[in-house]
């Protein structure tokens, strides 16, 4: 009876380790390789064309030109990545880089492209981030692998623009996290501030969200065991993927935005990541804005903004 019992238990708990593991797995599969708009080109220059009707003549203007160029670097672990470049109206210095978010690419980005080389003149540097348009790669690294490609276009930049750039950094969603992850690493000094608009606190924070509001189901066990079998896989773990942390440490100035209808990377997060960012800064909470619209919604109050943040600190 008692080694009967032993059995049972035993099973028992080989069935729970194994639904525990199979959940993690399926997990990192659903969050980090989801259905991948990403990777369709056509059919994202014809929804940025769409959504943004103001952009069609610039961009049919730079296609025309060959100005909007490609250019391929390789990442330490042998990543081939792709990012989209074109320079400014004249020569300058000044220049922006571009990180689009999560199942988006570079091309999703143009936007924030024409408010840059348009609306501002300056060069401009789209990264497709990994498992993003035409850049290698098997999984989205939400932020915390990218922050390091990311580095690499910053130093790959001077080469493209020239040796005396002065340069933001501007991102949306994943890209916005991925832009804070970059501000607390060591950069070169043409790095002058950073743009990060409805970027996540956390990896952890994210997920951890996302399982109770899509799934009903707590943070224990499923983001842990998670985490852990991402760490086996990518080499990274949600606990360390923190733009909070990281934000704390770094000085250059940033310009914090966010919607406050946000309920996918809930506005409250960006109090959090202001708070633990050291002066000097700035914060714009949009009226009526959800996730990744605020310059949709507002496109001239945005381009106002940001100019005017930009132009103290890129000269």
């Amino acid at each position: 009876m008692k080694k009967k019992l032993t059995l049972s238990i035993s099973i028992a708990v080989l069935i729970l380790i194994a639904s525990l593991i199979g959940g993690s797995l399926y997990m990192l599969d659903y969050s980090l390789r989801p259905e991948n708009r990403g990777k369709n080109l056509e059919t994202s220059f014809e929804f940025m064309r769409s959504r943004y009707p103001h952009l069609c003549p610039w961009l049919d203007s730079l296609q025309q030109q060959h100005a909007l160029r490609d250019t391929f670097i390789t990442a330490p672990d042998g990543i081939r990545m792709h990012a989209y470049y074109a320079r400014a109206s004249h020569p300058t210095r000044k220049t922006a880089i571009i990180v689009h978010g999560y199942t988006d690419n570079a091309i999703r980005m143009l936007h924030i492209g024409y408010l840059y080389n348009r609306d501002l003149d300056f060069n401009i540097l789209l990264p497709d981030l990994r498992y993003s348009g035409l850049t290698e790669g098997d999984a989205f690294q939400m932020g915390w692998l990218d922050r390091k490609d990311v580095i690499q276009w910053i130093h790959t930049a001077p080469a493209l623009f020239g040796d005396s750039l002065q340069a933001v950094v501007h991102g949306i969603s994943m890209g916005a996290a991925t832009t804070m992850m970059v501000s607390g690493e060591q950069l070169p000094p043409y790095i002058d501030c950073f743009v990060e608009d409805c970027g996540y606190t956390s990896v952890w924070d994210q997920f951890k969200k996302e399982l109770k509001s899509q799934f009903g189901l707590p943070a224990f066990p499923l983001l842990y065991t998670a985490s852990w079998l991402c760490q086996l896989q990518n080499g990274w773990n949600f606990q360390e993927a923190s733009a909070l942390k990281q934000v704390a440490r770094c000085h250059q100035p940033m310009f914090f935005i966010h919607g406050d209808k946000d309920d996918f990377v809930p506005t409250w997060m960006v109090y959090q990541l202001y708070n633990a960012k050291p002066q000097p800064k700035q914060l714009w909470i949009v009226e009526g804005a959800d996730h990744a619209t605020s310059y949709l919604h507002e496109r001239e109050t945005y381009t106002q903004k940001v100019k005017a943040f930009v132009d103290r600190y890129v000269r």
